[in-house]
């Protein structure tokens, strides 16, 4: 039996309509700045754990007592 025409426009559009709003949410998912942001806050986060701050912290002190120590030899 064949379809309306009226009625196949109406499923194209609807398909249209869903296949935008398809397009928009992927987009936003996908944005470089959303990628970014997350994993600023993933390094802040990690950052803020005290052992992982101070095991930097004496790493870092380390190097300047070598550096300071060959700078001095």
């Amino acid at each position: 039996m064949a379809r309306d025409p009226d009625a196949i426009e109406r499923d194209i559009e609807q398909a249209r309509e869903a296949l935008a709003t398809t397009l928009d949410q992927l987009s936003e998912k996908a944005h470089p700045q959303r990628f970014v942001d997350a994993g600023k806050a993933s390094v802040q986060e990690k950052l803020n754990d005290p052992r992982v701050r101070y095991a930097l912290i004496g790493v870092g002190a380390l190097v300047a007592i070598v550096v300071v120590r060959k700078l001095f030899r």
